[in-house]
């Protein structure tokens, strides 16, 4: 499980793959200087519930992944993601497409 820290207060876990996958969409949105909510289920452990954060270009993020190796990224649903956070309601995890047509490796350190 990785892990989201919001202006050092915060800390929500993700799984790896997950995180990989909002990190490429947040960061292309905070990119161009636009503000959003994100929303996420939390673990049933922390009540069952849901929260929701501002993400500002002025509000420090930060990812912190337990495995080593960069997960390689689907772009549909790096897409689907894309259109939640451009949305009303802001950044929702939504379900990984099943066959990923084009997978992308964004994050991997081999060129």
């Amino acid at each position: 499980m990785g892990k989201l820290t919001y202006d050092s207060t915060l800390t929500a876990d993700f799984d790896d793959r997950v995180l990989a996958h909002i990190q490429v969409v947040i960061g292309a949105k905070l990119r161009r200087g636009e503000s959003f909510y994100f929303t996420w289920r939390d673990d049933p452990q922390a009540g069952d519930g849901r929260s929701t954060i501002w993400l500002h270009p002025g509000i420090p993020l930060a990812y912190k992944y337990f495995g080593s190796r960069s997960p390689t990224l689907n772009r549909e649903w790096i897409e689907a993601l894309m259109a939640t956070a451009n949305s009303s309601g802001g950044l929702q995890i939504v379900p990984e497409p099943s066959s990923p047509a084009v997978q992308l490796s964004v994050l991997k350190d081999e060129p």
